[in-house]
């Protein structure tokens, strides 16, 4: 729902709020006000182009902004989320800013976005009806959803047994073409698979191995001056005992330490730190002695490990960069291979349940069909009904549901609808954009969304001057269908009509004021003493006529009964 709306600079209005409520809002005033700057703005909020010459003489900029309650999970917060914008308690702050300079921006949330992105936004929170508006119901998708939304719980079980046979059916029918069209591609991958496992197979890597041969061929490699560097180690540690090994050294200066021992704790200290290492230096000596003697000196052992490094290596260029990558590879592959090489077994299973699908796709499609053909008529016979009361007795509409015999299922299953009008008797029926003037259009449109009323799934529903032509009697039954409306959905209405205006639940008047150099107009919003000089201003032309008056008060009891 549409909550508080703010016009600054646009058109004539220099500044207005609007404090919008569920119910049925009007909105009247002088002719050449401004009261379809309201809808303009809201027009704006939609993406509509922008015009150079809506920014108020003078001002350097006009600016549009509204706040509208979104439900929970609506399409409309992930679009302005995704854009970068905020939506706080459910509330989304959508804005328009037109520059005297001819720029334009628009504002989804806080942030900057294509305008573009406001008519994304705003699609299923808006349906704006007037006579130059690109109406909602006049798009085939659209007229075939309000058939499918009036054909009620059967067509909506109908439909949700199709969806998924049908897009099992189109799975099946998309992954048959992929095997068919793509054979040649197939099979080339599968030499390339097949090549390259043979290749790994070949090698057959182990998880580390190439870690550990490179640590073994390292050793070998360097066998000789490892053997060398231990043998002199242990000599230079322990030798023969002679004056000039370590272990020597270790042994003299323990004795000398001894001998002093007794007198000095940490001497003592010392001394036995000293002999440790003797110990340390003996158990040292003697493992470089085995060292020494473990060195194996195997050049057949070195070029067999050569050998295979080089065979790893050239699997980790192709498959890797490491061995383990190349083992993924392999495994992936290798689960590859066995797709591709079912193929002919996964043709031959897709066509059996091909087969199997194609006749229930067609008798859910047929079962959809009829139902829309029985709603179709129901519709029209209605709608007939409802626009008839709205000054067009002879008008009628044809909810038309077409299969062409080669018709193929799509996601709606194997109609086209249309919704076509005649306004006179003798005249065939045409298509919407065709058949209707633009007041009977927006008659028709309001006839049509009173009959879908309790279906709709728009909450906030504008019809501009959706009253133009008519009077009397038309027009007290337009107000009283605009407030029936009312129940189902948020419904603001500009009109000129005060038999339209006494059914609102809230009214705005958009009043002109003209100094001589500056025409300036103000929205302010009315109520009961204030509706009734309002009425009877658009009754007699003088909101002080004691008669227009007391019809301006017939009217608002009417309205209430």
């Amino acid at each position: 729902m549409w909550q508080h709306l703010r016009l600054s600079s646009l058109g004539v209005i220099d500044s207005a709020e609007l404090e919008l409520s569920a119910g049925f809002t009007v909105i009247t005033g002088e002719t050449g006000a401004g009261k379809t700057m309201v809808v303009t703005a809201l027009g704006l909020l939609r993406g509509d182009r922008a015009d150079l010459g809506l920014v108020r003489q003078g001002a350097d900029q006009a600016r549009v902004e509204a706040s509208i309650g979104v439900r929970a999970g609506a399409a409309a917060i992930s679009a302005v989320e995704e854009a970068g914008g905020r939506i706080d308690d459910d509330v989304v702050i959508l804005g328009r800013v037109l520059s005297a300079q001819g720029r334009s921006r628009a504002l989804a949330g806080g942030a900057t976005v294509p305008a573009a992105l406001l008519a994304e936004v705003t699609d299923e929170l808006v349906a704006v009806h007037g006579q130059s508006d690109q109406h909602r119901l006049l798009r085939p998708a659209e007229q075939r959803a309000a058939l499918d939304r009036f054909a009620g719980e059967d067509f909506v079980a109908a439909a949700e047994a199709y969806a998924p046979v049908y897009a099992r059916w189109r799975a099946v029918e998309r992954r048959l073409d992929e095997l068919r069209t793509h054979a040649q591609e197939r099979a080339r991958e599968l030499d390339v698979l097949r090549f390259g496992l043979d290749e790994v197979a070949e090698v057959d890597p182990r998880a580390g191995e190439d870690e550990s041969l490179k640590g073994e061929e390292s050793r070998l490699a360097h066998s000789e001056s490892l053997a060398r560097a231990a043998d002199d180690a242990h000599r230079a540690l322990v030798g023969d005992l002679d004056a000039t090994s370590a272990r020597t050294t270790v042994a003299e200066a323990t004795a000398l330490l001894r001998e002093a021992g007794g007198h000095d704790p940490e001497l003592d200290a010392l001394a036995d730190r000293v002999f440790e290492i003797g110990i340390l230096l003996d158990e040292v000596g003697a493992e470089l002695g085995t060292y020494s003697e473990a060195v194996e000196l195997d050049p057949e052992r070195l070029a067999t490990l050569q050998e295979r490094r080089a065979a790893l290596a050239g699997l980790q260029r192709k498959y890797g960069p490491t061995l383990d990558d190349v083992l993924v590879w392999a495994e992936k592959s290798a689960a590859r291979l066995g797709e591709l090489g079912n193929d002919d077994e996964a043709v031959a299973a897709l066509e059996v349940e091909r087969v199997a699908l194609v006749p229930e796709v067609e008798r859910l499609a047929q079962q959809m069909s009829a139902l829309r053909r029985e709603a179709a008529g129901r519709l029209a016979e209605l709608v007939d009904v409802e626009i008839a009361q709205l000054s067009m007795p002879s008008a009628r509409l044809t909810v038309q549901v077409t299969t062409s015999d080669d018709a193929t299922p799509g996601p709606h299953g194997i109609d086209d609808v249309e919704l076509l009008f005649s306004a006179n008797s003798g005249m065939a029926p045409r298509p919407l954009h065709k058949g209707a003037s633009g007041g009977e259009l927006s008659r028709l449109m309001l006839a049509l969304e009173v009959v879908l009323a309790d279906r709709t799934t728009v909450p906030t529903l504008v019809f501009d001057e959706v009253d133009a032509g008519i009077g009397g009697k038309a027009a007290v039954e337009v107000g009283r269908r605009l407030a029936r409306l009312a129940d189902h959905a948020q419904v603001i209405a500009v009109t000129h009509l005060p038999q339209v205006a006494a059914f609102a639940h809230h009214h705005f008047v958009v009043s002109k004021d003209d100094d001589g150099n500056v025409t300036s107009s103000s929205v302010i919003r009315v109520e009961e003493a204030g509706r009734v000089d309002e009425l009877a201003r658009m009754l007699a032309g003088q909101e002080d006529s004691a008669t227009a008056q007391a019809h301006a008060r017939e009217l608002l009891d009417l309205a209430r009964a």
